[in-house]
């Protein structure tokens, strides 16, 4: 695998390119996927129609229930996160969204960074902060749908465009999810379970096939990125044209083990823990439903972290900040990490 050498004090540069526009987006560009998503001056106001909860989650889900809807969403946000704010300001500007998650399902928001305190499903009492951490919300939004049982039906980190959450919605109201996966349930909508891997964006930080990621036997010396994607993706073509062409970026990933992997192909991979399969199977016992995704794992084959969700310059330069430095050795939790880190 081809590298360079590790670049120092590569934060704030990270921070500057963040902060600056690399490229003009085209005229055509979706607007869900091009946006500054640095922190907002604005601190985020809640739509009025949220459920103005006591934050004892079991008793929310019991009222939505008694109140005919399908069950309960918990929104985990940040008053100036530019993904939370794009949630509100287009997801929920949206009549139809609007009109079917009041129908089907009751919002309860949690504030990641929040000290009132929550009674959780388990009837244990945290403050927000401490439920958020014990939830795992890396990315924000974190949306944990549950069904009437108090199941989790579905969970999304990080942003989705009305599309996705469109189909999140109907997911879980519909009850597919007692059924099948969310990746299957997006594919039969799409159509999309056979792409060309010509079809892909290629980098040159990419190593080239065949797939022999295992690190099971044989630790290697640095973390590994792997990038799931699909032909015909609007949104991989965002991430190639305008994120990865920022030059600390790519030199993040040419530090790294990096590979492209088609989530649909059937072409063989042995993964990081030295079982062999194909890239679709792969995917799918992932979860993956999402392209593109990019998922990190250790230097001995252990996932550190999944962003599987929308990803502009400031999250993925915070994220390759925390696999670049290493510190999952001494700090697993990426968000305990950033918590630490705000202090």
């Amino acid at each position: 695998m081809r590298h360079t050498n590790p670049i120092t004090a590569i934060l704030p540069a990270l921070l500057w390119l963040a902060a600056c526009p690399l490229v003009a987006t085209p005229p055509q560009a979706d607007n869900a996927y091009s946006f500054d998503d640095n922190p907002r001056e604005e601190p985020l106001v809640y739509p009025e129609w949220f459920k103005e909860s006591f934050l004892d989650i079991g008793q929310d889900l019991n009222d939505s229930i008694d109140a005919g809807k399908k069950g309960l969403m918990v929104y985990f946000g940040q008053r100036r996160c530019a993904y939370c704010h794009k949630l509100m300001d287009d997801n929920f500007s949206l009549s139809d969204i609007v009109e079917y998650t009041r129908q089907n399902f009751d919002i309860v928001p949690i504030d990641i960074w929040g000290v009132d305190e929550v009674t959780n499903l388990a009837g244990q009492v945290l403050t927000e902060r401490d439920y958020a951490l014990a939830e795992g919300t890396n990315f924000t939004p974190s949306i944990i749908f549950y069904d009437a049982e108090g199941r989790q039906a579905l969970r999304l980190r990080g942003y989705y465009p009305p599309y996705q959450f469109r189909a999140a919605l109907e997911y879980v109201a519909g009850g597919h999810y007692a059924k099948e996966s969310f990746r299957d349930y997006l594919a039969r909508g799409e159509n999309r379970m056979v792409f060309e891997a010509d079809d892909l964006n290629e980098e040159d930080f990419f190593s080239p096939p065949p797939f022999n990621l295992d690190r099971s036997r044989l630790p290697s010396e640095y973390p590994l990125a792997v990038f799931f994607e699909q032909g015909d993706c609007h949104a991989c073509d965002i991430l190639h044209g305008q994120v990865l062409r920022a030059p600390a970026i790519a030199h993040e990933f040419a530090v790294l083990d990096s590979v492209q992997l088609d989530m649909w192909s059937d072409k063989p991979v042995i993964t990081p823990d030295g079982r062999r399969t194909t890239t679709r199977q792969w995917a799918e016992e992932l979860g993956l439903f999402y392209a593109p995704s990019i998922i990190f794992f250790d230097e001995g084959g252990k996932e550190i972290l999944r962003v599987d969700s929308v990803v502009r310059l400031y999250r993925l330069g915070n994220v390759l900040s925390y696999i670049s430095t290493k510190a999952y050795l001494t700090e697993p939790s990426y968000q305990k990490w950033r918590v630490a880190r705000m202090r």
